[in-house]
């Protein structure tokens, strides 16, 4: 036997009592014979052994551990997935863990049947609605269609107790949309709302959104180096160009960023520039946004923050 406390087993499902047995052996709980069947059949508990993976208590005879086998609860492994990822960054770290298929992932993240089948309708992909959280999960058989289900169904709840009270004129998916920027544009909690207040103030003015995430987003292959070219090249995501939202959500947004869309700031800016620690300044005019584009932009050379030009 083990010289140690416990040791973990992971039964995988339709595995049948010798095969369970051959795994407890494997690390050491039970020896390698045919007593172990017997037993097994003997106290009731053929086909009633569960699959997943348990920590057991090294020592025990094989009665005991059969009965703390049958009762034992799955280990959980938390998975953290980060606020602001693509689906693709998602799909990359389940993968990773050995959760789930990247390629298969992201074929359903491109369904408008599956979302749909989701109640998220009238969308091309479900990239925003993958709700970043950790979540707790237990090795057994998960697949993709399975963590996307949890991270929608996750997002559905989140995204139902706050809109609840929303009287506002935005859809569900130009929320989301929103809520992506925002997400992106900044990794300050306190500033979202100012910031969601600024991109919701343009939009009701018809004034581009000029964001660079959103231009990034529809790059291909982006190289890492936004270029002036970049920024007039027309694309849906594009809002240097359109002056609307981009067709879809750039990212996974965050609870926080998604309640900053629904309780903006009651500021009046228009603009806002990076103060380079940070924060950014924020202007209610163009004049007093290129002051401040002097103030704190001079020293990075020419260029400015590209969601607070004009």
């Amino acid at each position: 036997m083990l010289d140690r406390d416990s040791a973990v087993v992971n039964i995988p499902r339709g595995a049948n009592v010798q095969q369970i047995g051959e795994l407890l052996a494997g690390v050491g709980l039970v020896h390698r014979d045919f007593r172990f069947v017997l037993v097994t059949r003997a106290i009731g508990l053929a086909g009633r052994l569960p699959a997943g993976e348990f920590e057991l208590t090294a020592g025990k005879n094989p009665v005991e551990l059969l009965w703390q086998l049958s009762r034992a609860r799955p280990l959980q492994h938390a998975v953290t997935i980060p606020e602001g990822l693509r689906a693709t960054d998602i799909a990359e770290i389940f993968a990773r863990d050995g959760w789930g298929d990247r390629k298969r992932f992201m074929e359903l993240v491109a369904s408008p049947s599956f979302a749909e089948s989701l109640k998220i309708t009238g969308v091309a992909s479900l990239e925003g609605y993958l709700y970043p959280d950790t979540y707790y999960l237990i090795k057994a058989d998960y697949s993709a269609e399975k963590l996307i289900r949890m991270l929608v169904a996750r997002f559905r709840q989140v995204y139902g107790q706050m809109a609840a009270d929303y009287a506002g004129g935005l859809s569900r998916h130009e929320i989301v949309i929103m809520a992506s920027i925002v997400e992106k544009e900044t990794g300050n909690p306190s500033e979202r709302p100012l910031i969601a207040s600024v991109f919701l103030n343009r939009l009701k003015l018809r004034m581009r959104l000029q964001s660079d995430p959103t231009v990034i987003y529809g790059i291909e292959n982006f190289s890492g180096n936004l270029t002036r070219k970049d920024l007039k090249t027309p694309s849906p995501y594009n809002t240097y160009v359109i002056p609307a939202l981009p067709v879809g959500p750039i990212c996974n947004p965050g609870g926080d960023a998604i309640r900053a869309v629904f309780q903006p700031s009651q500021d009046k800016s228009l603009y806002f520039v990076s103060k380079n620690n940070g924060s950014h300044y924020f202007s209610k005019s163009l004049a007093e946004h290129n002051r401040a584009v002097y103030k704190y932009q001079k020293k990075r050379g020419k260029g400015e923050d590209s969601s607070d030009s004009d």
